[in-house]
């Protein structure tokens, strides 16, 4: 069986073109996205911020010392285009591997090849897609050759590099985060693939943006899709928003239950939750139901809010969290969803306190740096002769018979001053516990002096 070769990667602009070493790819019509591929990194959109005259990599090409990186960045937004691209200005070797198709053997062969390119005087810009997929030790095995210069290694990838990448590889790359086409980027794309073919596409305004926002930042699927529309036949009427979504299919919003992306989405559902925007924390709430998430995982969270944000400051919303979530395990989908929706809004609107959560905190701290400590004697039970005659229940004072029904006893054990570590805010129903406890706590200072 003859030896696996590199698969071309796919990136904004379609298939890449084979590598040297591959074999030439097959005759035939090229797909818009292949046509509409940048000749230049001048042509590339949406990433100003590394191509522009004082972007990361176009400095690095003009110093003439391009280092090894990783492209993190969405689906669709150029990440091997530009890796083309540099190669071409850096005057390297361009070489791809795809880390879905490439195995020991493969790297193995591209590392030797560089290796004898380099004894010829030439460099090797290695593109990797989908890096992430090589497990650590595939990864460690780039590190000598990007160490000793034999690649430049440029990897792409779609996940954090922090989870997905070795730390050692990281330490000897840098990362360059492209970011997601924003809708100017698209219309771009939209009038290139007009003047490619000729013609304006059939779609009012509307329409027009509704396509622009179906794309979600991937350029590929938007040239994808109005290859699509420059398909229909000639004399087709200008299609509306109605039209366009009976003829092209909706794509589902990018969202992974397992990866960064959820982690991103429910710190943003808890930090509008926290920051008090309703409106923002309801939206975050249905990115997450459309995307996919179970909304138990989301129950549990608000669940988890309502304790450690909302707190004492409106103590009823741990009661309706439950309801909340009891309600949506009987209705299930789509009915209860609604009452999580009603319980982000309540949690949103409601005054917030995480004294409770800060006050379990120091308590837990306190317990840890006192260890052992007795409780007083006289707040212990003495069932036995032995326990009263050695003090325990002596001059027990029982609050319900005092005229304030607060005795100011010392609960903390012999020996140890009190602490203060419940501090209720100003904010709803914690506000009037403020109140109380300022007034139990000067009580608790005229009965020590003896002025009660």
């Amino acid at each position: 069986m003859p030896p696996r070769r590199p698969t071309p990667s796919q990136d904004l602009f379609g298939t890449a073109e084979p590598p040297p070493e591959s074999p030439a790819a097959p005759a035939g019509p090229r797909p818009l996205a292949d046509r509409l591929r940048p000749r230049s990194l001048s042509e590339v959109v949406g990433q100003d911020h590394l191509l522009g005259p004082e972007g990361s990599l176009r400095r690095m090409l003009d110093r003439g010392a391009l280092a090894s990186l990783i492209l993190w960045g969405p689906p669709g937004v150029g990440k091997t285009t530009i890796a083309r691209l540099l190669a071409e200005e850096a005057g390297l070797r361009f070489t791809a591997l795809s880390a879905v198709f490439s195995g020991v053997a493969d790297l193995k062969r591209a590392f030797d090849e560089s290796r004898m390119r380099r004894a010829n005087g030439q460099s090797t810009l290695l593109f990797v897609d989908e890096i992430h997929r090589f497990n650590r030790a595939q990864q460690d095995g780039f590190l000598p050759v990007v160490e000793d210069g034999t690649v430049v290694l440029v990897g792409a990838t779609t996940e954090n590099p922090s989870f997905a990448l070795n730390g050692a590889l990281l330490s000897r790359c840098q990362v360059m985060v492209l970011k997601r086409l924003d809708d100017a980027a698209l219309e771009l794309l939209l009038e290139r693939a007009e003047a490619e073919g000729g013609k304006p596409l059939p779609l009012d305004e509307a329409a027009r943006a509704t396509l622009r926002a179906m794309a979600d930042g991937d350029g590929r699927y938007l040239l994808n899709m109005a290859e699509q529309l420059q398909a229909l036949p000639a004399g087709t009427k200008t299609l509306d928003v109605a039209g366009l979504s009976s003829l092209l299919a909706k794509r589902a919003a990018l969202y992974d239950k397992d990866r960064e992306e959820h982690y991103n989405l429910i710190s943003a559902l808890h930090k509008s939750l926290r920051g008090s925007d309703p409106d923002a924390a309801l939206y975050w709430f249905a990115r997450m139901v459309k995307g996919g998430e179970d909304p138990r995982y989301i129950a549990r969270r608000l669940l988890r809010f309502a304790s450690e944000d909302v707190g004492a400051a409106d103590p009823g919303s741990l009661t309706l969290a439950l309801a909340a979530w009891e309600t949506y395990e009987r209705l299930g989908n789509p009915e209860g969803e609604l009452a999580l929706a009603q319980l982000v809004l309540h949690l949103a609107a409601a005054p917030k306190s995480n004294a409770a959560y800060v006050a379990w905190k120091a308590a837990q701290a306190a317990a840890t740096e006192t260890g052992s400590l007795m409780p007083p004697s006289n707040i212990l039970n003495a069932p036995t002769k032995l326990m009263k005659s050695l003090g325990y229940g002596r001059d027990y004072a029982y609050d319900h018979d005092t005229e304030e029904g607060f005795s100011g006893a010392n609960y903390f054990p012999e020996g140890m001053e009190r602490l203060r570590l419940y501090r209720p805010t100003e904010r709803g129903a914690e506000a009037r516990v403020a109140r109380h406890l300022e007034r139990l706590e000067a009580l608790r200072e005229e009965m020590r002096a003896g002025r009660r």
